[in-house]
């Protein structure tokens, strides 16, 4: 049976896209019931930048998330605008707010002093990052301060504990690297450094982007024979900017498959068939975890809702207006 419920759109192209969506003749089959997803968003810099954020929060938590995280600039460098980002978001009630922290280039009094406001705020949840250090400068720690991403959770945890939360009322997401990460000396000191974030109290992990879902699952299985029995979340980037996701992969290192060249190639006056070529992508990459057990699925939104939306009614998930956010946020993957 053909799901028949829309999103509302004021935009042909985006209705475009979804009507194309819907002549495939499997994604009218959610990929897996049970489905889970998360989103995540960067703080604007502008008053029209703040308004399309509240509406694409509006429209993705029709789709009951398990949070919402805002990014953080190494450095605190977006500190004053994640924060009013969190507050605007918190005051709208969408879903659970998750805020993003990092500790290079930043003193442990600074840092602390954000995990407080955080908490004032009503966060309980933050994806905790070391950073990248700033421009010109090869390492970013700071004397006395959180030297790596395993001693910020730790801090986060023992400041949480401070002020009377218990480990299960309080959530610390890290990242993960299944394509190791730039600077890491190794894969296994890569897997070392994850293990060192969960003992220190995290709860989760979200991946940095992939295209090649065999990359994640090739990952998971290492960490798995590593000791690491934590949910780790596949952190999915749909393809709003083809050149500006290459540009994004040369910088974390993540690899771009020749075959994705194939598909977006020609395609940079054709807006509607690249949306569609993107949500199919996303897609099929979801689905193929799916296949594996893996159900909860961290978008990357760019501040643009209309791919994530589209690959979300593709899982299953049909957007409802009146949905709240009831899902809990302790999700599992496949062990």
């Amino acid at each position: 049976m053909t799901n028949q419920t829309t999103m509302e759109t004021s935009n042909p192209a985006e209705q475009e896209v979804r009507d194309r969506l819907t002549r495939r003749p499997w994604p009218t089959t959610p990929i897996r019931s049970g489905a889970e997803v998360s989103f995540e968003f960067f703080p604007p810099s502008t008053p029209a930048g703040e308004a399309n954020l509240v509406d694409c929060a509006q429209t993705l938590a029709a789709f009951g998330p398990s949070f919402m995280s805002v990014t953080y600039g190494a450095g605190g460098t977006t500190q004053d605008r994640t924060l009013q980002t969190i507050k605007q978001l918190a005051s709208t009630e969408v879903a659970p707010i998750a805020g993003h922290l990092t500790c290079v280039g930043a003193t442990r009094n600074t840092v602390d002093g954000v995990i407080d406001q955080y908490l004032s705020l009503g966060v309980r949840h933050i994806v905790a990052l070391r950073g990248d250090p700033p421009e010109g400068h090869t390492d970013g720690t700071v004397e006395g301060g959180y030297r790596t991403a395993a001693e910020l959770v730790a801090g986060i945890r023992q400041r949480a504990d401070g002020h009377g939360f218990a480990d299960e009322d309080f959530e610390i997401s890290v990242g993960a690297y299944p394509e190791v990460h730039p600077r890491a000396a190794s894969a296994n000191a890569d897997l070392d450094n994850l293990k060192a974030k969960f003992d220190g109290g995290a709860t989760r992990a979200i991946t940095q982007f992939f295209f090649d879902p065999d990359v994640f699952l090739r990952f998971l299985d290492r960490a798995r024979s590593a000791g690491i029995t934590a949910p780790i979340v596949p952190g999915i980037m749909p393809v709003n900017s083809y050149q500006g996701i290459k540009r994004f992969a040369d910088r974390c290192g993540a690899s771009i498959p020749t075959w994705l060249d194939d598909l977006f190639g020609g395609l940079d006056e054709a807006p509607e068939i690249r949306q569609l070529v993107a949500a199919t992508v996303a897609a099929e990459q979801c689905r193929r975890l799916a296949e594996h057990g893996v159900r909860h699925f961290h978008f990357y939104t760019l501040n643009k809702p209309e791919l994530s939306a589209a690959t979300c009614r593709i899982l299953g998930l049909a957007p409802t207006a009146a949905r709240s956010s009831t899902n809990t946020t302790r999700t599992q993957v496949a062990s």
